[in-house]
């Protein structure tokens, strides 16, 4: 795909922001910007976390309003009301983080806040056979009755695609679209796109996935610090340009580290299965075993599912082992709640920070501490001082941009969010850290930053079993790839294989230089 294919439909702005300030107390977090988006083109907005992506696309969807600055749709100055009218002027947004309401049903959420009627009363009818369209339109064979609820994170995703597509707006900015998509997914979100620029609806799409946002993108625009650095055509970017424009150099993910000796085996899986809840003679997981070392950084590699986060999660103990044992130093912890798994040093990160990672109502301090709580109760009370030191030190180690511990948790960027989490369990002191997805909504710099820590904490003994979808976080740090499929590890390699190599053992359909 190539959006050279649609330069040609954009001449003029349909939606423009201009000079457009932000400030959140005496902090700015957008600094004089102009950005423009043109009808049956993708605009792609590149930029590290917290350097203004998501509150620029918050003002131009009516979420926010700007300190100063004007928006222009169609030639002529507008200010949003709210969302709804934003929406109301076919303007719909994407958010990164989920809006969907997990307790009612996938045709409910599509229609929240917009319901058809019929007479005085709800159509659920036309809005049940609605949904069956939507969801066949994103190739999804979901009943909409299901509560969002039970659908694995890549589904509900795609629920919050459908739920935009079927506003029928002229504009679409999509946040990070695709961080829990499989590749077959993002490849029919692709084939949407394609469909709507090609009936003339402008998208917005951001994107940590530089090589991913590049088959899609026809202009685009880079943010630092607040302000534009950077904007060009699609013939006229490559990796390098967008790296460099949003970082100021080239930064790679690392490199495997070196210079000491593996110790004895930290983490044994042993004949694991899972079964799935749904289904208890399906194997999520099957009879899988695996050994990862003192020092040792391990890669699982693997498509949607395939198993990966199934398998870590039953080492961590949020779910249930249908057979098989977990042993860490040799001791078998696999009767002990996840709770008890914590305080034998192993640690997960998961894979949805929101819903399993942090506490929203906490604050950023709050939610570091939450998992060593224990160790600053003294008597009856908790020594603030001591929690506080300890708040200090992981945010440091982490390098959480934020104003301190006491900052609210909701105020700070997605990235540095996930790295509240990473803080959170690496602060507790692990014998084996379990990251699920561990780069979920990171940008290139702040990705460097989180494998650079897992590398020196590697250094000090730590065992480290991470997974990814990501071809190229598999050649970063390991020093073991492993690859999943249908709940088996069915290839292992070292750090000098090639990615070809690697996407051809999970099954994925490797595209032709």
């Amino acid at each position: 795909m190539s959006g050279t294919q649609r330069d040609d439909q954009a001449e003029t702005p349909v939606l423009s922001a201009r000079d457009i300030v932000k400030n959140y107390g005496g902090v700015r977090a957008l600094k004089g910007v102009n950005f423009d988006v043109y009808p049956g083109t993708v605009t792609t907005l590149f930029g590290e976390n917290g350097a203004g992506k998501s509150t620029l696309m918050k003002i131009l969807s009516g979420v926010e309003k700007p300190t100063s600055g004007t928006i222009l749709l169609d030639g002529e100055e507008i200010e949003f009301a709210d969302t709804n009218d934003a929406r109301n002027h076919g303007i719909s947004i994407i958010h990164q983080e989920l809006s969907l309401s997990p307790n009612v049903s996938v045709r409910d959420n599509l229609f929240m806040g917009r319901e058809l009627h019929r007479g005085l009363g709800v159509d659920f009818a036309a809005q049940l056979r609605r949904s069956h369209e939507a969801l066949a339109e994103l190739g999804l064979q979901i009943d909409p009755s299901v509560k969002v609820g039970d659908l694995r994170l890549g589904e509900q995703q795609l629920i919050e695609i459908a739920r935009a597509l079927l506003a029928d707006s002229r504009i679409l900015i999509m946040d990070e679209p695709t961080s829990a998509l499989s590749a077959n997914e993002v490849d029919i979100l692709f084939r949407v796109i394609d469909e709507l620029t090609a009936k003339g609806v402008a998208i917005v799409y951001i994107s940590h996935h530089l090589e991913e946002a590049l088959q899609v993108t026809d202009h685009a625009v880079v943010l630092r610090d607040g302000a534009m650095t950077a904007k060009a055509p699609r013939t006229d970017i490559d990796l390098e340009w967008i790296v460099r424009n949003m970082v100021g150099e080239n930064f790679d993910l690392g490199s495997p580290p070196t210079g000491y000796e593996f110790g004895p085996v930290a983490l044994e899986v042993s004949e694991v299965s899972v079964s799935d809840p749904k289904d208890p003679d399906r194997m999520l997981v099957d009879n899988l075993s695996l050994q990862v070392r003192e020092g040792e950084i391990v890669c699982i590699y693997g498509l949607m599912g395939a198993g990966r986060t199934e398998l870590l999660e039953s080492v961590a103990g949020r779910r249930a082992i249908e057979h098989g044992t977990v042993s860490v130093r040799g001791r078998d912890i696999t009767h002990l709640s996840l709770r008890g798994r914590l305080a034998s040093g192993l640690g997960l990160v998961p894979e949805d920070r929101q819903r399993d990672g942090l506490v929203q109502t906490m604050s950023v301090g709050r939610n570091i501490s939450l998992a060593s709580v224990s160790t600053f109760v003294k008597g009856l009370f908790v020594s603030r001082k001591r929690e506080a030191a300890h708040v200090a030190d992981a945010i440091d180690a982490v390098r959480v941009k934020t104003s301190g511990g006491g900052a609210p948790i909701g105020s700070l960027s997605g990235g540095n969010q996930q790295k509240v989490v990473i803080g959170k369990i690496v602060s507790t002191g692990p014998t084996v850290l379990l990251l699920d997805e561990p780069t979920r909504g990171i940008d290139v710099g702040a990705k460097a930053e989180v494998f650079r820590l897992v590398a020196q904490r590697a250094k000090t003994g730590l065992a480290v079993l991470y997974s990814t979808s990501e071809v190229s976080e598999c050649l970063s740090i390991a020093h073991r790839i492993l690859v999943m499929a249908r709940g088996h590890i069915v290839a292992e390699f070292d750090p000098t294989v090639t990615k070809e190599q690697i996407m051809a053992a999970s099954g994925e359909a490797v595209i032709a230089a």
